[in-house]
């Protein structure tokens, strides 16, 4: 496997249209029929798969529909703080903010 950050942009895309293409294949899924599923029109699903991918909601419709969608697990799950950065957390708002002194006959 190649290391995706040596991929190009297009390559990437090319590689996720591939594989799409193939996850249906594999589900026994027409063209057609995941368009229709996705709610997407066949031009935009053979533009997907073909690594045009100009629209995230439908390629997010495609992913929903064959199922493959925790691939994003990683992208929409609340950022986990460590415990020593809890811990920092904490102590930083039990920290008292000095305060200057007010002017004299004030």
């Amino acid at each position: 496997m190649d290391d995706i950050y040596f991929l190009t942009d297009l390559d990437v895309a090319k590689r996720i249209g591939a594989n799409l293409k193939s996850m249906r294949l594999r589900q026994n899924i027409t063209q057609s029929n995941l368009a229709e599923s996705a709610g997407v029109s066949l031009s935009t699903l053979k533009k997907i798969e073909s690594g045009d991918i100009c629209s995230f909601d439908s390629f997010l419709r495609m992913l929903r529909t064959l199922r493959k969608l925790d691939v994003l697990q990683p992208l929409v799950e609340e950022e986990q703080l460590t415990p020593n950065e809890y811990w920092e957390f904490i102590n930083s708002a039990k920290r008292k903010v000095r305060k200057r002194a007010g002017r004299a006959g004030k």
